[in-house]
């Protein structure tokens, strides 16, 4: 009998899943960053074709970086699809096979309309097909672990979820929608990360060692307070990102030679006048000099919260445990993302810095999520952690 944490290709599954969410954040960043996000204006198509066919002649300019997302977003989908197959086990290939039948009855109705495309027809129709044949060839095991098979339908459900904001965000062409589909998109790489390290060998090894030491509660409850603060910064980097109105304060460490700027009219109507950037950006509003200044001082905090967590785990674990040194690169890349964030605004909003600050934040949440489940997991949540590492039952012996 196998278990998660001794399946070698769950595991590399998991973790390949993962680092397509990154590499999917990170294309979601270029996106926002060069306002690409209207450079394709319908969805699920792209201008008229099925994204999978659309002419690479095309692939130009801001339909370049949208295009990219788009396909990388359904590489993500499908990943995901498999891994909480996978996670399912031997049920799964009963939702394969009905799956798979709908989208063949959807594509076959399709081709009824002479208003869908050929090339959408033949894609419903393949995909149906595929599924129908992979449900009868599907592994015949058990869940390995309840929990873990519904965390992989959570995820599924979520990718799906994100997808559709996407979209809707292209269609109706709403900027606050970006701002739910980019914090979304951190909330699911936390749980597919959280997948591919429950379904490890280092896991297992983890929760079933003696304890060494003893984490308080007050300081599991930091980590997780911490986590989320984190994510609450990400939330507002977010919002920044899709306002489309630049930098609203352009130097650092004073905010319009300032410690807190004026936000009257006239201050609004000098900064705006001494703009010189040439991309088409929005004017610049109190509200978001205001979030801008909120973000700032959201960052001291994470930074010192960070801090804070790395302290207190050494004082109670001891400079080598492994929480320990987990705690420590925590705090090292937070450093490196106060040091992007200041680099973003010394140059003026680089697209690539700009990335790069949101990849090393979903890198920084995810740390201490993870952080925060393995002081939970292996000082005070023994059940669940025997739950997540419950064997697979082959039905081949």
């Amino acid at each position: 009998m196998s278990q998660p944490a001794d399946n070698p290709w769950l595991h590399r599954f998991a973790l390949l899943t993962a680092l397509a969410t990154l590499g999917l954040i990170g294309i979601g960043g270029l996106v926002t960053s060069h306002g690409a996000g209207m450079a394709v204006p319908d969805w699920p198509n792209s201008y008229g074709y099925n994204m999978f066919t659309f002419p690479v002649s095309m692939w130009i300019g801001g339909i370049l970086y949208e295009h990219s997302h788009r396909l990388a977003g359904s590489v993500v989908g499908f990943l995901t699809l498999a891994l909480a197959l996978w996670l399912n086990g031997r049920p799964a290939a009963k939702w394969l096979r009905w799956g798979g039948f709908i989208v063949l009855a959807v594509g076959l109705m399709a081709a009824t309309n002479a208003r869908v495309k050929l090339d959408n027809v033949l894609f419903l129709c393949g995909t149906g097909v595929a599924g129908l044949g992979i449900s009868f060839l599907w592994p015949q095991h058990e869940p390995g672990s309840r929990r873990l098979a519904q965390f992989g339908l959570v995820a599924l459900l979520l990718v799906v979820v994100q997808g559709l904001l996407g979209g809707l965000r292209v269609t109706a062409m709403k900027d606050y929608l970006g701002i739910f589909h980019g914090t979304l998109a951190q909330c699911f790489f936390v749980l597919i990360c959280g997948l591919a390290l429950c379904t490890s060998r280092w896991w297992k090894q983890a929760i079933t060692a003696p304890p060494s030491g003893i984490v308080p509660v007050q300081v599991r409850k930091f980590l997780l307070l911490t986590t989320l603060l984190i994510l609450g910064q990400l939330a507002l980097g977010a919002a920044m990102r899709h306002q489309h109105a630049g930098l609203a304060i352009p130097d650092f460490p004073l905010a319009h030679g300032k410690i807190w700027p004026a936000t009257n009219a006239a201050a609004l109507e000098r900064y705006n006048s001494a703009r010189l950037d040439t991309r088409d950006f929005k004017a610049i509003t109190a509200g978001q000099i205001h979030l801008h200044m909120t973000h700032r001082a959201g960052a001291v905090l994470v930074f010192s919260a960070v801090l804070a967590c790395f302290l207190k785990l050494r004082g109670a674990l001891g400079a080598d445990h492994r929480l320990t040194r987990l705690a420590r690169g925590w705090f090292a890349l937070i450093c490196v993302q106060a040091g992007l964030g200041i680099w973003t605004v010394l140059s003026n909003k680089s697209a690539d810095i700009a990335t790069l600050h949101v990849v090393v934040g979903a890198v920084a949440l995810v740390k201490g999520a993870l952080l925060t489940l393995l002081a939970s997991a292996m000082f005070s949540a023994r059940p669940m952690a025997s739950e997540v590492a419950r064997p697979f039952v082959s039905q081949a012996g």
